[in-house]
Order: C-alpha cells, then structure tokens, then sequence
C-alpha cells in the first residue's frame, strides 16, 4: 500500500546480483557487456505475474524483438564457428553447426574439416547421419529408461565409441547450462540442449525428435544490451523514480545515467542500501524481524514488521539459525553451478568482421563460447555501425575439473567453485589474450595494442542449481529440497531463484510475488 517502506539491503556495490552490467567507455563511445543473467527465455512461457511485472515496467517485447539487427559488418546469415587445437594451430571452421550436428546440411565435409583423427570423424559422422541404431538390442521401454539413466558421456564412448577427448565438441553450450558437471548429464538432457545422437535410437528416436522439435518449435530468446541488468534498472527506477527523473524507461534505459546518492535518502518510502552485508535475521518476541548487517565495517541493525530474504539458498541457514533443520538441510542441497564471464572492449571490430561469425564454440579453450553482445537497439543502445568502432567481446567460461570417481555432481560443482575464487585475475587476464590472440591474429588482431578493457565477473555461486535426472530422485510435489527450503518462517519469507530450482528471470519474478504474498496474506 501507499505507507509502506521498504528498506532493500544488498552486500555488492551494486544492485542486480547476477544481472550484472558491464559499461565500458572508449573515445567517448559507450559498449555495454552482460555480465551475468543473459536474457528474457521464452517469455511466451511466463506465468501472469511475471508477464504482468514486465508490463508494469514497460517492457516491449514486440520492440525487443525487432531491435535484433546485426550490423552489416557482422552479418553471418546463421553461421558460428567451432574451433579447435590441431597439430598447427588452431583449426577453425565456419558454418550452421546448431543445424549440421543434427544431420542438416552438408555435416560430412565439415566433420572431416576437424582435426579429429580419420576413424573419429567417421564414427562422428555415423552418429550424425542417424542410420545406425545404437539401441537395436533394447526394447522400446528399455530404450526409454536407458536415455533416461545413462549419462550422454557414457553413451558416446560406450555406444558411439567415440574418444573421450573427442566428444567435448558437443559440450559447450551444454556446460553454460551444467558448469563442470556436463559430464553428468543424461541422454535426453543432451538431446534436449541440441546434442546429436536423437535419431539414431530408431522410432524411439524419431518420436523424441519430434517431441522436441515441437517444443523447440515455439522458443524464443530476447536481449536486452546488458542482459537482465536492465529489467534490475527499470525496477530500481519505478521503486525510486528520483534516481533518474528525466529518463522515459524502456526506450532510453541502456543508456540512462542513475544518481546512486538517490537510493538511499531518508524521506523515501523504498530505499535501497548498497555494500551492506547481512549477517543475522531473527524473529523477536514483540513481533517484529531484527536483522543485523554490516556497512562500512560497522554493526548495524533494524527491526521490521515482515522480511524478505532473496539470497544464495545456502547462506540461509547460517542468516536465520532458528529455522528447522529439515529445512536448514533443504536450503543446503543445491550447489549453484559456478561461470565466469568476461567482456573484453577492443579497439575496432575489423578482425571480428573478418572472422566472419558473431559466435564461436571453443571447446578446447578456458572460455568455452566466445561472442559479441547482444547487436540490439533496445533502451537507446547503439552497437559498433561499422569495424572500424571499438566492439565488445564476450567471452563465456567453465572451470575445468576432473571428475573423481563416486562423486556427486553437486561436490563438483564445490570444487570447481572454488577453483573460481582461486583463480588469480593474472591467470584470467593470460587465457583472456592467449585465446583471443589465437582466434583474431590472422586477421590483424594484436592483444597488446587492441585490447583496451577487461572486465571478469567471477560468479563461484551462479546459476541456480537444476536437478539433474542422473543425480537427483524424483520426489513427490511439495517434497522436493527447494519446495522445504522455501517455506514461510512466520514473518520471514524466501525469495530467489533457487527457491524454484530454476535459473530464469521469471523463477526469479514468480519468487519475489509468492513471497510478499505470503507476508501480506
């Protein structure tokens, strides 16, 4: 209602969490990076709520979508690349690899392009081409369970037959969903990310195909400049308007300037309370909620009638000790899959442009996929027109553990989470150059001279933790560990996306709604 206040404490120095915007400025020209949450996944899809808070901000789904225009200059009517290391170098080969690994198109000349040794190409092939079925001696209900129950990994080397150090040319869009713990996924977690190998399990196969292709039929994906920081700006600006009272939103939101001194003023009914680390929330005896932080080395606490707690899962238990410990246990189960994405602002786009492709799967690399931002107009942003501007590079990265047998996926991703925070911005800023030295020096590149920002946005605890059909038991609705770690505390509600197993801007949205529900009820 009207005399609400709202008081949002957040530990960063900025607001957005995941959504994270990267700005970079060169020769008076502004390039946006995303940082962290990529886009707007199938909004079609979005329940009411979520649909209706992107309504009340502005959003224009319809614009977003005829705001995709690439630059002439990085036009590559569908085509990506796949590179990989081969005895001299780096072997990079341009084509419309989402369709050619799935038999469309002429995948044979491009798979003997690889440097892969002659009989794994011809295995490659095989799988691709779809007339071998690899399950023949299975029956229809056996062939169900196994795509189920064995991991994509499993059935390429057992099955297929291909070397282990083969098959990482399917993994890297599936480790943007996984992290390192792809190797785990199953047979039909693969098929659904696109993977081959969907029709050469027979009718089965042909029947799944079609499954997915109907699903796939009405998918879509919209960008904003910087990813999902804006929808976190537009909120930040209709909550406090006073941080950028000349702008519209939506059409000139990219490249809005906010007044930080505005979040936080003290006759505002929300106020938004930047570098103030939460520390303990407890219920007190006359009915309110006390939560303790720190800001500037100082102890702080205040007292509030309801609280929202829209944080990592696992940091819960330790914020609000008082919680059962069936729930404390619940909150603790996923593990979020760790990423690391960096931007990289170059002096022009001219070797980009000559590359010939805007995305490019490096299997072999620390950073996996290697693209540009998204070429959009929305909220007033304007792209490199031509290449002789300077341009942002993304680059998206996995660490890279080795799997220890009779681990779980969920003490992988620990490791690898660790692995992360050890990571020195030497280490990163060396792989950064190295990898695009290798893939742009043909064409003009020099690091030493054209590379003019990084920026590495290390995300040890990332996306939110999705089960996997090869790890997790399928529990009974209500059962699940994020369905118990999500229950109202009396005046302390859970709010994230972790609180729905799903790594979305909408699960994130859905969240936020059920919680104040849940403390207004």
């Amino acid at each position: 209602g009207p005399k609400a206040r709202i008081l949002l404490l957040d530990n960063h120095d900025d607001f957005g969490g995941h959504a994270k915007r990267n700005e970079f400025n060169e020769a008076g020209v502004m390039r946006l990076g995303i940082g962290g949450s990529v886009n707007v996944d199938n909004p079609s899809g979005y329940s009411e709520i979520s649909k209706g808070l992107l309504d009340d901000l502005g959003v224009d789904l319809d614009a977003m979508r005829s705001n995709m225009q690439a630059p002439e200059f990085l036009s590559t009517d569908g085509d990506t690349m796949l590179a990989m290391a081969g005895p001299d170098g780096l072997v990079k080969v341009r084509g419309k690899w989402t369709q050619l690994m799935l038999g469309i198109g002429d995948y044979e000349s491009a798979v003997r392009t690889l440097p892969l040794p002659l009989s794994e190409q011809s295995l490659l092939i095989e799988l691709i081409a779809g007339d071998r079925d690899y399950l023949q001696d299975l029956s229809l209900a056996q062939k169900s369970t196994y795509v189920e129950s064995t991991s994509y990994a499993d059935f390429l080397t057992e099955e297929v037959g291909l070397a282990p150090a083969t098959i990482s040319i399917f993994y890297p869009f599936p480790k943007l969903m996984f992290g390192p713990a792809v190797s785990r996924m199953s047979i039909l977690e693969a098929f659904y990310l696109g993977s081959p190998g969907i029709r050469s399990m027979s009718w089965l196969g042909d029947l799944a195909a079609q499954l997915l292709d109907s699903a796939a039929s009405g998918y879509e994906s919209l960008y904003f400049p910087d990813g999902n920081a804006t929808v976190a700006r537009l909120l930040v600006h209709k909550l406090i308007p006073g941080v950028a009272p000349s702008i519209q939103g939506f059409d000139d939101i990219a490249i809005s300037r906010f007044d930080y001194d505005a979040l936080d003023l003290k006759n505002s009914p929300v106020r938004l309370r930047l570098n103030s680390t939460v520390v303990g929330v407890r219920e007190t005896a006359d009915e309110t909620v006390s939560i303790d932080y720190v800001r500037d080395g100082d102890a702080v606490r205040v007292t509030s009638d309801h609280c929202v707690l829209a944080c990592y899962n696992a940091a819960i238990p330790y914020l609000c000790p008082e919680l059962p410990e069936s729930q404390k246990e619940a909150l603790n189960y996923g593990v979020k899959v760790p990423l690391v994405w960096t931007n990289v602002l170059i002096a022009n786009g001219q070797a980009f442009s000559k590359l010939g492709v805007v995305y490019v799967d490096c299997p072999d690399d620390a950073y996996v996929v290697v693209t540009v931002p998204p070429l959009t107009t929305t909220g007033g942003n304007q792209p490199p027109a031509g290449p002789q501007e300077p341009m942002v590079v993304s680059m998206m990265g996995v660490p890279s553990i080795d799997p220890i047998d009779g681990e779980s996926s969920r003490v992988m991703l620990r490791r690898a989470r660790h692995q992360v925070y050890a990571t020195t911005f030497e280490t990163y800023e060396k792989e950064v150059r190295d990898q695009l030295q290798g893939l742009l020096g043909e064409y003009g590149f020099n690091h030493e001279t054209d590379i003019k920002a990084i920026t590495v946005n290390r995300w040890a605890h990332g996306y939110s933790y999705e089960y996997m059909q090869l790890e997790d038991p399928k529990w009974e609705a209500g059962q699940a560990p994020h369905e118990i770690g999500r229950a109202q505390f009396g005046r302390i509600s859970i709010a994230n996306s972790d609180s729905e197993a799903r790594a979305y801007l909408d699960a994130a949205i859905d969240a936020g709604w059920r919680a104040v529900a849940e403390q207004v009820a």
